[in-house]
C-alpha cells in the first residue's frame, strides 16, 4: 500500500508512546510493518522477521502492564536485551508504564572480562530497582552470584536487582480488567530515559531526558528529514546509543517501516547494509562518517550477494563528525552508477544531551538550496547545518558559536565552541549538579538569553548560507608552537592515507604528550618485516608534514583492537593516551623522532620517559582511567575535589 500522500489528521503528541495508539487504530496501519529485523545468515542470505504496528501496540500495552504488577511508576530499570525486535517493545513498554529506561549492552554474565565495568557503574549510578533481560541470561546472572568469590560488590548490586524475563512480561495475557486501564505513561516532563554519553572524551557520564524533551526531538529531526509513513528507513546503529534509539522513535512518530540489524553484522559483513536498502527500497539511512570508507573496502558491489540498487535513497544521513568530503566523494563515485544520488548526501550533528538530532545541512524539500556535492566544504570538511535557511520546525534550535574560555559570541568566519539550545535539552548529567549546571545551563557573555547546553565541540560559520562546520573536540585540540593549534583527526586522516595497505583505516589516535605529538596506529598484520614498519613510520612523518605542516615526535604501533572505541566506534583519545602511559598498549614498534632523525625502539623507553615528565607537569589528566572508573564507580559523580577538570570531561 502507498502511504505517500497520507495526511495525518491528529495534532503532534507530547510524548512518542502516543503516537503508536493512532496509527494502530486506522486500518490502513494495522497490519503494516513498523520494524522487520534481518538477521544475516552465514551464506550471506537474510532472515527476517517482522511487528506491525496493531502488534507492536497491543505488545507494548501487555508489557507495560505486566511492568506495573511488579514495579512502580518512576522506578528505574536497566534493560540488558539483545539487539532486535524485542528490545523494541521493551523500550515503548517501559515508556507506556511509566519507568525510567536505562538501556545497556548486555555483558558476558561470566563478567570475567572489563565489559562488565560500564554495568557496575551504571548500576552505582542509576540504582535501578529492577532488570530486564532473557530468561536464558537471567539464569547465568544467578549462576553467577552463587558462585562469585571474588567480585563481591558486583555479585551483591546484581543480587539487590528484581530480575524480570522478558517471556514473563511478554507472553502472559493482560486481564480485561487491566486492559481497560487509562493511559498512564510517561508525561512530558517526567523522566523516561537515562541515556549515556559514548565516551569519546571521558568517562560516559549518564544524561537525563524527559518524554517531551525526546519528543520534540524527533518531530524536528522528522521534518527536517522529510520523514513520512510512506518512507522506508535502514538502520544498523546501536539500539543502545542514542542516534540508535532516536530512530526508533522517528519511525513510530513518523508511521513509517524501519528495517533494523546490528552492528555485528555491519561489520561482519558491510555489503548487508546495501542489500537491505535495495531490497526494501530504503529512502533513508543513517550511517557514521568512519564507515563509508569500510563499505568502499569491504561492501563493494562485487562483495555482495545481492544486487546492489540505490536509486530509492532520499536521505543518507552522515552523523559522527568530523565529515570529510574526500571520503563522501569516493563513496559517491563508487554507487553513483548503482543508482545513488549524490543530492541524498545529508551531513548531520547531534549529540545525546540535546536528544541527538541538532541539524543537517541537507535541504531535500528546497528547490533552491544547493545540494552535495555544490555545498562548499571547508579545510576539507562539509558542513552538518546551514543556519540561514533553517526551516520553520527548526527555529527554536538556536545554534550559535562562542569563545570557550570568555563565553562572548564569536564572528562567523572564527572557531569557537557550539552552543545549542532548544526544547530537546536534556535535563543534566545524573548524581552530578555541578556540571549540569556549567553545561545545560550555560549563558552567552553580554547578551540576554535563554540558557544553552555547552556540546565541547569546536566550529565555525561561514558564507552567505550560514554553513555550520564541526571541527573537533575542544577536549582534543593539540596545542602547537606560536599559538597554533590543530585537531587530532587532521593528523591521523594524514597518516592514513599515506599507508592505507598497512594502517587500519579509523584506528589511530593523536594526542600531546610532554610537548610532543604522538600517532598510535593500529597495524592490518602482525609480523611484518622491520624495514617495513620502519618505512611505514617514515611514511606517515612525511604525509602530517606535507599535509598539516606539523611534526609527529613519536609514533607507535600497535597490533589490531589496540586502540580503544566507543560503542559506536569513535575514537577514544584519552584513553589511548592513558593505555599508552601505563604500558597497556600491545606494542608492536616504537619510532622516536629527533631532530627529523627517527630512532627506532623496541621497549618503552620514550614512553616511560614522556610519562615521567608528565606526572612531573601535573599532565592534562588529574588522574589514570582505572582511577576515574573507581572514583566515579564509588562515588557517582558525587566527588568535586578530584573531578577531571571540566574541558576533559566534555
Amino acid at each position: 500500500m502507498n502511504y505517500e500522500n497520507y495526511d495525518p489528521s491528529f495534532p503532534d503528541q507530547p510524548v512518542v508512546d502516543l503516537y503508536l495508539p493512532v496509527w494502530a487504530n486506522l486500518p490502513s496501519f494495522r497490519s503494516k510493518p513498523a520494524f522487520i529485523w534481518a538477521e544475516d545468515g552465514s551464506n550471506g542470505a537474510t532472515k527476517n522477521s517482522s511487528i506491525t504496528y496493531a502488534q507492536l501496540n497491543e505488545s507494548v500495552h501487555s508489557i507495560s502492564t505486566q511492568l506495573l504488577t511488579q514495579l512502580q511508576r518512576g522506578d528505574a530499570v536497566v534493560i540488558l536485551c539483545s539487539p532486535g525486535l524485542e528490545l523494541v517493545e521493551i523500550i515503548f513498554g517501559c515508556q507506556r508504564a511509566g519507568l525510567l529506561s536505562i538501556p545497556v549492552f548486555p555483558p558476558d554474565p561470566s563478567f570475567t572480562k572489563e565489559n562488565y565495568h560500564h554495568l557496575v557503574r551504571v548500576l552505582s549510578q542509576t540504582k535501578p530497582k529492577a532488570a530486564i533481560a532473557h530468561h536464558d541470561y537471567i539464569a547465568r546472572v544467578q549462576h553467577y552470584i552463587s558462585l562469585s568469590s571474588d567480585n563481591h560488590k558486583l555479585a551483591e548490586m546484581l543480587q539487590k536487582l528484581t530480575w524480570i524475563s522478558t517471556s514473563d512480561i511478554k507472553d502472559k495475557k493482560v486481564s480485561s480488567n487491566m486492559g481497560s486501564l487509562p493511559y498512564n505513561g510517561c508525561r512530558p516532563n517526567e523522566l523516561y530515559l537515562i541515556q549515556y554519553t559514548s565516551g569519546a572524551t571521558g568517562i560516559p557520564k549518564p544524561v537525563l531526558v524527559t518524554a517531551g524533551a525526546a519528543a520534540h526531538n524527533v518531530r524536528v529531526a522528522r521534518k527536517a528529514y522529510d520523514l513520512y509513513p510512506n518512507s522506508v528507513i535502514v538502520s544498523w546503529l546501536p539500539q543502545y546509543h542514542d542516534c540508535g534509539l532516536q530512530f526508533l522513535l522517528l519511525t513510530i512518530i513518523s508511521g513509517a517501516t524501519s528495517v533494523l540489524t546490528s552492528p555485528g553484522a555491519f561489520v561482519n559483513r558491510p555489503g548487508l547494509w546495501l542489500e537491505l536498502i535495495s531490497k526494501f527500497q530504503a529512502t533513508c539511512t543513517p550511517v557514521p562518517s568512519f564507515s563509508l570508507p569500510l563499505v568502499i573496502k569491504r561492501g563493494g558491489v562485487d562483495k555482495g550477494t545481492q544486487p546492489v540498487s540505490l536509486w530509492s535513497l532520499k536521505n543518507l544521513i552522515i552523523i559522527n563528525e568530523p565529515i570529510y568530503k574526500a571520503s563522501v566523494d569516493r563513496f559517491v563515485e563508487m554507487f553513483k552508477p548503482f543508482g545513488l544520488n549524490p543530492s541524498c548526501i545529508s551531513p548531520s550533528y547531534g549529540l545525546a544531551e540535546n536528544g541527538t538530532f541538532v541539524s543537517t545541512a541537507w535541504r531535500g524539500n528546497c528547490s533552491n538550496a544547493a545540494s552535495f556535492p555544490h555545498i562548499p566544504s571547508h579545510n576539507k570538511l562539509l558542513p552538518c547545518a546551514r543556519l540561514a535557511s533553517q526551516s520553520e520546525e527548526e527555529e527554536d534550535m538556536d545554534i550559535i558559536v562562542v569563545d570557550e574560555e570568555t563565553c562572548e559570541l564569536v564572528v562567523d568566519g572564527t572557531e569557537g565552541e557550539i552552543w545549542v539550545s532548544s526544547p530537546s535539552n536534556c535535563s543534566g548529567y545524573l548524581g552530578h549538579p555541578s556540571l549540569t549546571r556549567e553545561i545545560f545551563q550555560a549563558r552567552p557573555r553580554n547578551k540576554v538569553s535563554r540558557c544553552f547546553v555547552r556540546t565541547g565541540d569546536r566550529g565555525i560559520i561561514k558564507g552567505e548560507e550560514r554553513f555550520l562546520y564541526v571541527t573537533g573536540r575542544c577536549s582534543d585540540v593539540i596545542k602547537l608552537p606560536n599559538n597554533q593549534e590543530i585537531h587530532p583527526h587532521f593528523i591521523e586522516t594524514a597518516a592514513q592515507n599515506s599507508c592505507q595497505k598497512f594502517l587500519r583505516g579509523g584506528c589511530l589516535a593523536a594526542f600531546e604528550m610532554s610537548s610532543t605529538i604522538v600517532l598510535v596506529a593500529e597495524i592490518q598484520r602482525h609480523g611484518k618485516d622491520v624495514k617495513v614498519l620502519k618505512q611505514i613510520c617514515e611514511w606517515a612523518k612525511k604525509a602530517v608534514l606535507k599535509e598539516e605542516n606539523v611534526e609527529i615526535g613519536l609514533m607507535v604501533l600497535v597490533k589490531s583492537g589496540s586502540v580503544p572505541k566507543t560503542t559506536s566506534g569513535k575514537i577514544q583519545r584519552w584513553a589511548a593516551k592513558d593505555m599508552l602511559m601505563r604500558g597497556k598498549m600491545s606494542v608492536v614498534m616504537e619510532t622516536q623522532f629527533e631532530d627529523s632523525n627517527a630512532r627506532f625502539l623496541t621497549s618503552y623507553e620514550a614512553i616511560g620517559k614522556a610519562n615521567k615528565e608528565i606526572r612531573c607537569q601535573g599532565g592534562n589528566r588529574t588522574s589514570t582511567v582505572a582511577e576515574d572508573r573507581d572514583l566515579e564507580i564509588s562515588l557517582a559523580f558525587s566527588s568535586t575535589r578530584r573531578r577531571p577538570p571540566l574541558r576533559s570531561l566534555l
